[in-house]
């Protein structure tokens, strides 16, 4: 089985696209904020640039959203029953 690990910045809109699918989904993978200390640059080690949202799958970096969100559409288990969005 894959490891995974989603790299991301709270404030990155292409991150919150990334996780508001994953949440759709209920998928759920470990998070790396790159605002904490160290993430950027233990990103940077693994993908060769500080590029977010960043999917790392057994080592290797996938970025760009849509290429993520393509990515695990194909390849990760989601749950049966969607989330519904909220009301505002």
């Amino acid at each position: 089985m894959s490891e995974y690990v989603l790299y991301y910045k709270p404030t990155c809109p292409y991150c919150q696209k990334v996780l508001k699918f994953m949440e759709m989904r209920c998928i759920e993978l470990p998070l790396k904020n790159t605002l904490e200390p160290g993430v950027l640059e233990e990103l940077i080690e693994i993908g060769g640039k500080p590029q977010v949202p960043c999917l790392v799958i057994d080592g290797k970096a996938l970025y760009e959203s849509s290429d993520i969100i393509a990515y695990m559409r194909e390849n990760l288990i989601v749950c049966k029953t969607r989330k519904r969005p909220e009301a505002n």
